[in-house]
């Protein structure tokens, strides 16, 4: 089988036992997911040596529990890889058939509509209706796109976000332009639920799409469609996440706000923006540059966030226990923050209905990045 091909050639000879992706990992505690004893299994699968009982990948259903947030790896210390050894189990459980249901009808989605919602194609583009924004039949010369992501085109919440990156673009003056109805799944999660032919087709059509429309530059509203354009895609892409880009602005004096925002906020760190690709700081610098922002910090922060759960998959297969969003939630009030900052729609979300779920309305609330930036009247400074 292919994806046990891939797990062949891994160097499980790095992993030396440590434990360190196990005491890191998020949901160890309330799921069987072991990521030491996962690469210990595995390596002997390989070897000539066995272990009693026999080693059944079919029973290892447990590895849909993983946000693949990457902490297993990140915290390795000898890049043994154990996130790229959960995706592999995966694609093996993939290719024989066994996967959630949840998560079966959610790629089925991407694959018939090019979303994970199951929501027509022709609806992708409805929440820009009203707004001033070039879609891809009349973008003229630009070269710009502002490729806007699956959740922020279909979740009515997250639309918002997309629509303050609309906003806030116009309003510094950004030739871009948007792919409207053409738009197409990145295939992050795809990818990350060990679906890689799937995921290999999506890339393969947004290749084709950006060549065909001779995009340059590419901005995100995902964490997850940047480390999908920027990592996962095997051909090399300008691309940038809204935070990388406005900051960028930031430093070179374009950016000017009008407005004051007099409120306590801490930042939650998105995984895919942390510790997948080391984005750290242009969020921060982002709420610090915003007038009357007190920015804290909670006592997990950078490389030592705690992952909101949305993850890898994990926004259509729930398990047991603990939600780690209600944790982010604490952790925050905690600090004394009165908002909780995101650059993460999956974050947004789980953040946010952890606050109702709590019953914490009153104190405290979740809010985009760029929903803040727009309430803080950006505008072009020469």
């Amino acid at each position: 089988m292919e994806a046990l091909e891939i797990l062949r050639g891994l160097d499980f000879n790095l992993c030396m036992q440590c434990a360190s992706c196990s005491g890191s990992c998020p949901i160890f505690t309330k799921s069987p997911i072991n990521p030491r004893k996962l690469m210990l299994e595995i390596a002997y699968l390989f070897h000539s040596l066995k272990i009693y009982p026999p080693l059944d990948i079919k029973q290892m259903g447990y590895v849909w529990d993983c946000t693949t947030c990457s902490t297993c790896s990140s915290r390795c210390p000898r890049n043994a890889k154990p996130l790229d050894v959960i995706i592999n189990l995966r694609s093996y459980l993939i290719e024989k058939g066994l996967v959630p249901r949840t998560l079966g009808s959610m790629l089925e989605s991407v694959l018939k509509y090019g979303n994970p919602y199951g929501i027509s194609r022709s609806k992708r583009s409805e929440w820009a209706r009203d707004l001033k924004v070039k879609k891809v039949q009349d973008k003229g010369d630009a070269s710009t796109l502002y490729f806007v992501g699956c959740a922020p085109s279909y979740d009515p919440r997250v639309q918002n976000v997309a629509k303050a990156i609309v906003c806030t673009l116009n309003l510094l003056n950004i030739d871009f332009f948007i792919l409207g109805n053409e738009e197409n799944c990145c295939g992050n999660e795809v990818y990350s639920l060990g679906e890689k032919g799937l995921f290999e087709e999506l890339a393969s059509a947004n290749m084709e799409i950006f060549e065909r429309y001779n995009v340059q530059d590419i901005i995100t509203t995902s964490p997850h469609c940047f480390n999908a354009f920027k990592v996962r895609y095997s051909e090399r892409l300008n691309a940038m996440h809204y935070t990388m880009y406005l900051t960028d602005l930031i430093d070179r004096g374009k950016v000017k706000f009008s407005k004051s925002i007099n409120k306590v906020i801490t930042y939650h760190d998105s995984c895919y923006l942390g510790k997948h690709n080391s984005v750290y700081d242009e969020p921060r610098k982002i709420l610090e540059s915003i007038p009357g922002v007190k920015l804290v910090e909670m006592a997990k922060s950078r490389k030592k966030s705690v992952c909101c759960e949305g993850g890898g998959g994990r926004m259509w297969h729930d398990i047991q226990g603990a939600r780690l969003s209600e944790e982010r939630v604490r952790d925050a009030l905690a600090a004394g923050a009165e908002i909780i900052a995101t650059a993460c729609p999956f974050c947004l979300l789980t953040i946010e209905d952890s606050i109702k779920t709590m019953g914490v309305e009153n104190k405290i609330v979740v809010k985009d990045i760029m929903e803040l930036v727009v309430g803080a009247h950006p505008q072009s400074h020469p």
